[in-house]
């Protein structure tokens, strides 16, 4: 897991139309990264759409708001059209990103221990260094509090 203090590691990612993101490329405005187990699952969309609500408020704090899961680029392509999410979405199939910032964990269901993304964002400030971060997210309130987050960095 990445210490807040320490620089954001880099990633290269597909998006949902294929055009390839490299968060080193973004410098000079803060990141939002949020890392989320499936798309279409009700958690997974709940949050999705929370930060959808918000993006325009994202952009005027300045802003980038992006989400990553080891979903395809086409199941992003789907998952958005289906709930019009306006949110730029990464596919990460290979969990490099994922275990690059400690969310690929081992978790447990019904005494089950499997593999998966624990839920988890990460605000990025303009040179790229790690400012705060969440983890086991809880949904509700979230995108709020990430966006609480943002404008703070601004003061």
């Amino acid at each position: 897991m990445i210490e807040e203090g320490k620089k954001a590691p880099d990633f290269a990612l597909p998006d949902d139309r294929g055009e390839v993101v490299r968060l080193s490329k973004l410098k000079g405005r803060p990141v939002v990264v949020y890392f989320y187990p499936k798309d279409d699952t009700s958690g997974c969309t709940q949050e999705a759409k929370d930060f959808t609500c918000l993006a325009g408020d994202f952009a005027a704090a300045g802003a980038e708001l992006i989400g990553i899961s080891p979903d395809s680029q086409k199941s992003h392509e789907k998952f958005k059209a289906k709930h019009e999410l306006s949110l730029r979405l990464l596919s990460d199939e290979q969990k490099e990103a994922a275990n690059a910032y400690g969310v690929w964990v081992e978790k447990s269901m019904y005494g089950r221990k499997y593999m998966g993304i624990e839920r988890s964002t990460f605000l990025i400030d303009k040179t790229g260094k790690l400012v705060k971060s969440w983890h086991k997210v809880k949904v509700p309130g979230h995108a709020e509090a990430v966006l609480d987050a943002v404008r703070a960095l601004k003061t």
